[in-house]
């Protein structure tokens, strides 16, 4: 159902029981998937591809030019995965040409006022909290929470399954698996509750808390702590925790000792 005091360009594409609400405006360049529901005062902009199941929330802005002095109009898109959540006010730039596009994945529930800039990607299941601010170029891995008031840095990784408290501040690449807080940010705890709440085996859980053990905590320095984690017998665990410190041009946060 489409309220007739919105403004649905007839070139964009809308899937079966779509529903958008009044004072909305959808631009030519979008396509929606079947039973989204779309509030009132929502503005959908050019390049703008969302899924099936979506909610999206009055005050939202999809897929607005990026705030990047770079951007040369270059037809780029901001992507929504299937049955993710968009709740008031948050903004999603869409790509420049380094990657054309900004993702976020399925089933993820953005807060009210949380920004994504151009060229980020928002994995699946993520949860980002009220008034998060994610910068240009970021990557953000699946099953990631980030609760309020977090700013995240361009270019940072954040590993899956991560946490990262509250009015954090995110300048290092945070690895997978871990609960990160303080100032600077810091190493607090392996993210044992959100694993178990998963699914993750016990067995499986106690391991990676023996990896960020020798990393941050047995270890006079980060450096020595991967040594060590390189001598354990290889698992899917290791190889994806040494994968991601070995890509981490930027550094990694710091441990309890550091």
């Amino acid at each position: 159902m489409i309220h007739p005091n919105s403004a649905v360009d007839p070139k964009a594409q809308l899937g079966n029981n779509v529903t958008v609400g009044p004072f909305t405006t959808i631009e030519a360049d979008v396509i929606i998937g079947e039973d989204t529901w779309i509030g009132p005062n929502v503005t959908i902009m050019n390049g703008a591809r969302i899924g099936r199941g979506c909610r999206i929330f009055p005050g939202a802005v999809i897929s607005a030019i990026p705030q990047d002095l770079k951007f040369d109009g270059e037809p780029s898109t901001a992507e929504i995965g299937d049955y993710t959540t968009i709740r008031e006010c948050v903004t999603i730039n869409k790509g420049t040409k380094d990657r054309m596009k900004t993702k976020v994945g399925s089933h993820c529930l953005l807060m009210a006022y949380v920004h994504i800039a151009h060229d980020a990607f928002v994995g699946d299941h993520c949860i980002i909290a009220n008034s998060g601010n994610i910068a240009g170029h970021v990557d953000i891995e699946d099953w990631v929470i980030i609760e309020g008031v977090v700013a995240v840095q361009q270019f940072v990784r954040i590993g899956a399954h991560a946490f990262i408290a509250g009015g954090s501040l995110v300048r290092k690449n945070v690895p997978p698996y871990i609960k990160v807080a303080r100032e600077p940010l810091s190493f607090i705890g392996v993210n044992a509750i959100g694993l178990r709440r998963r699914g993750f085996e016990e067995s499986v859980v106690m391991h990676i808390e023996d990896i960020y053990r020798k990393i941050f905590v047995q270890s006079p320095t980060i450096g020595k702590g991967i040594e060590e984690v390189t001598t354990m017998a290889s698992t899917p665990q290791t190889e994806q925790v040494l994968s991601f410190i070995q890509l981490s041009d930027k550094g990694i946060v710091k441990g309890l000792n550091s």
